[in-house]
């Protein structure tokens, strides 16, 4: 429980000063990916996959040109592990806005479903 409020909270310090400067408006482009959900905590700090991705720190996607998307939502405090907890590491195909802010791959998801 620790890990999950340690991540939102600096989620959180990252998305205050985006706002002020006007990216949170970005508007985006539809995109479809493909790729593995992934436990972004184990995945970036050691290269861990399998249970770690269960243990209720925020997941990403890693699609196959290498790219670790992040899921968010337009309304605050709306976490997103919940489209994404059932494919933990299995792959999938999603659609949904991308934006490109301040170095981080975001998309707000709009479909999710496993790979085929």
């Amino acid at each position: 429980m620790k890990r999950i409020l340690t991540t939102t909270v600096v989620l959180a310090l990252f998305a205050g000063p985006l706002a002020a400067q006007g990216h949170m408006a970005t508007a985006g482009n539809e995109v479809t990916i493909t790729g593995q959900v992934i436990d972004l905590n184990c995945h970036t700090t050691n290269g861990a996959s399998g249970p770690c991705a269960k243990a209720g720190v925020p997941l990403g996607i890693l699609a196959s040109d290498s790219t670790i998307y992040v899921p968010v939502s337009s309304k605050p405090g709306d976490p997103q592990n919940s489209k994404l907890e059932k494919y933990a590491e299995g792959k999938v195909t999603v659609t949904g806005t991308h934006r490109f802010v301040s170095g981080l791959h975001t998309i707000q998801i709009k479909t999710v479903a496993t790979a085929t």
